[in-house]
C-alpha cells in the first residue's frame, strides 16, 4: 500500500509503511547511514503528516518486516490481544496521540491497553510527538515488577549499580559496590559487565555478589550481564543468579547476530524460574536494547533503527522482565550522531517501552567520540525522571573504565531523587535507613557516620 501527502501544490509519496516510518523520524544519522531517512525536512514533515492519517489497523496487515520470515513479527501478530486494543482500534495515529494526551488515558487504562499495542504503533505515534507529549504520556504509565523489592512504583527511582572492572578484579568490584551502596545506589540491580565470558570467572563473580547480598540483607538482586547461554550453564553449575541477563533487538537476523532466537530466551527465563530465589516476586530477566543494533548488524530488512528499537521491546515483554534498558548512546556517532539525537531518542525509548507494558529504564550515556557531553546527559537524566523513568545507571564518577563510555553517576541519581522528591524502591529505602546510610528525611550520612559493618568491610579490602 503507499500512502501521499500534499503541501504547496506538491505531493510527496511513500511507497510503503516501512517507507513512510523511516521518513516520518526525527532525523538521526543512522537512518542517513542506512539510507531510508527523509531527504530533507519538508519531506520529513510530509511524512508524519501522511502517517497521522494511517488508521492503527493497518499496522495489523501491513508489517514493516514479513511475517513469514521472522519471528519476531510472528510473535508480535501471534500474541496481539484484540480486545485489549478494541479501546483504540477505530483511531488513525493521529487520534492516537490525541487520546493519549486526553484524561481517557490514565495509569489503569493504558496498562490495559498496553497488550493491545504492537511495536510498530507505538513508534509511529511517537514520531508525530514533541519532547513534552513523549514526557507527559510516558508519564502516566506505570509498570511494576518485583524481584527482592519492588520495582516501578509511583515517586520512585531506581539504579542499577554498576561496578564494572577492567580485569574482573573481585576486590575492585567490591570497594565500587560499597561505594556505590554509600550513595544509596543498587535497588534495581547490582550488575556487572563482565570483562571475559568464561564459566569460572563469572561464577566467582556471582558468589561474591551473593555474599555480598546475604551479608548485609540487601533487598536488592545481583546479575552478571553474560550472554543468556553462559548463565544457562552457570545454572546448571550450581551458581547463585538471581537475574538472567542478555542484549536484545527488533528482528530474528540481529538477534542471530547475538547468538540468542527466542527459544534459547525461553530456556535462560526457565532455568532462572526454576531457582526461586525472588522474594517479592519472579520477575527474573533482564534485557539491554540500543537504537542501531539491528543495522549494525546488517539485519534491519529497511526499516528505521527506532522502530527496530521498538520492536525489541515486544521481544522483553514476552518475557516478564524485571528489567529493561536502552543503552541510548553507546553505540556511537554512527547511529545517534550528537547530544540533540540522543536525547530525543532515549525519551523514545522510554515512551514506547512504557506504553508496551515494559518496565523501562535507559543507560544515560555517550561515547567519547559522539558529538555530546555530560551536560547533554544531565538534560536527558531530568527529562527521563519527569517522565517516570523506572532507573538509571549508578557508576563511580560516571566514567566507565571497564566499556570506556560516559554514563550517570551515584552523584547524578542524588541530584535526580533530590529536585524531583523521588525515593529509591520501598524495601531499599528502608534497608537504607536502618544501615544508617539514609536518615529519616533521606538524606545521606556522611563518610564519619559509615555504618559499622561497612567499616569492617572496607578494611578488609585494604
Amino acid at each position: 500500500m503507499s500512502y501521499s501527502y500534499s503541501s504547496g501544490g506538491h505531493q510527496y509519496r511513500f511507497g510503503s509503511l516501512r517507507e513512510l516510518m523511516a521518513k516520518a523520524t526525527p532525523a538521526r544519522s543512522g537512518d542517513y547511514l542506512a539510507s531510508v531517512a527523509a531527504g530533507d525536512d519538508e519531506e520529513r514533515v510530509a511524512a508524519q503528516m501522511a502517517l497521522s492519517n494511517v488508521p492503527l489497523k493497518q499496522f495489523l496487515v501491513e508489517h514493516v518486516v514479513p511475517y513469514e520470515t521472522d519471528e519476531v513479527t510472528r510473535l508480535i501478530i501471534d500474541e496481539h490481544d484484540a480486545k485489549a486494543f478494541s479501546v483504540v482500534s477505530h483511531l488513525t495515529v493521529g487520534g492516537f496521540r490525541d487520546w493519549l494526551l486526553s484524561e481517557a488515558a490514565n495509569e489503569k487504562s493504558l496498562a490495559a491497553l498496553a497488550p493491545g499495542l504492537t511495536p510498530e504503533m507505538a513508534a509511529a505515534v511517537s514520531k508525530i510527538c514533541r519532547v513534552q507529549d513523549l514526557i507527559l504520556i510516558a508519564q502516566k504509565c506505570r509498570v511494576v515488577t518485583k524481584f527482592r523489592n519492588t520495582i516501578g512504583l509511583k515517586g520512585r527511582l531506581s539504579t542499577r549499580l554498576q561496578p564494572n572492572h577492567p580485569t574482573d578484579d573481585p576486590t575492585g568490584i567490591a570497594a565500587s559496590i560499597f561505594d556505590g551502596l554509600m550513595y544509596g545506589s543498587g535497588d534495581a540491580v547490582i550488575g556487572i559487565n563482565p570483562a571475559t565470558d568464561s564459566i569460572p570467572a563469572v561464577m566467582t563473580l556471582l558468589e561474591m555478589l551473593h555474599e555480598v547480598i546475604q551479608r548485609y540483607n540487601i533487598p536488592t538482586q545481583s546479575c552478571i550481564l553474560s550472554h543468556v547461554t553462559t548463565s544457562i550453564e552457570a545454572i546448571n553449575r550450581g551458581a547463585p543468579i538471581d537475574l538472567v541477563f542478555q542484549s536484545i533487538a527488533g528482528t530474528e537476523a540481529a538477534n542471530k547476530s547475538f547468538g540468542i532466537d527466542l527459544n534459547v530466551l525461553r530456556e535462560g527465563h526457565e532455568a532462572a524460574l526454576s531457582l526461586q530465589r525472588g522474594t517479592v516476586g519472579n520477575n527474573c530477566m533482564y534485557f539491554e536494547t540500543g537504537q542501531g543494533s539491528a543495522l549494525s548488524a546488517n539485519a534491519h530488512h529497511g526499516v528505521d533503527q527506532q522502530t527496530l528499537e521498538a520492536r525489541a521491546y515486544a521481544v522483553a515483554r514476552k518475557f516478564k522482565p524485571l528489567l529493561v534498558n536502552t543503552v541510548v548512546g553507546f553505540i556511537g556517532p554512527e547511529y545517534l550522531y550528537d547530544g540533540k539525537q540522543i536525547i530525543r531518542a532515549g525519551l523514545e525509548d522510554h515512551f514506547c517501552g512504557k506504553l508496551l507494558g515494559v518496565p523501562m529504564g535507559c543507560d544515560i550515556c555517550y561515547t567519547n567520540h559522539a558529538e555530546a557531553d555530560q551536560n547533554d546527559m544531565d538534560t536527558l537524566l531530568t527529562l527521563l525522571s519527569v517522565a517516570g523513568i523506572t532507573f538509571i545507571m549508578g557508576i563511580p564518577g560516571s566514567d566507565d573504565i571497564m566499556l570506556n563510555y560516559q554514563t550517570t553517576s551515584f552523584h547524578d541519581a542524588l541530584f535526580a531523587r533530590k529536585a524531583l522528591g523521588l525515593k529509591p524502591a520501598p524495601e531499599f529505602e528502608e534497608w537504607l535507613m536502618n544501615s544508617g546510610i539514609f536518615d529519616g528525611r533521606d538524606e545521606l550520612h556522611l563518610a564519619d557516620s559509615l555504618p559499622k559493618p561497612f567499616h569492617r568491610a572496607l578494611a578488609h579490602l585494604h
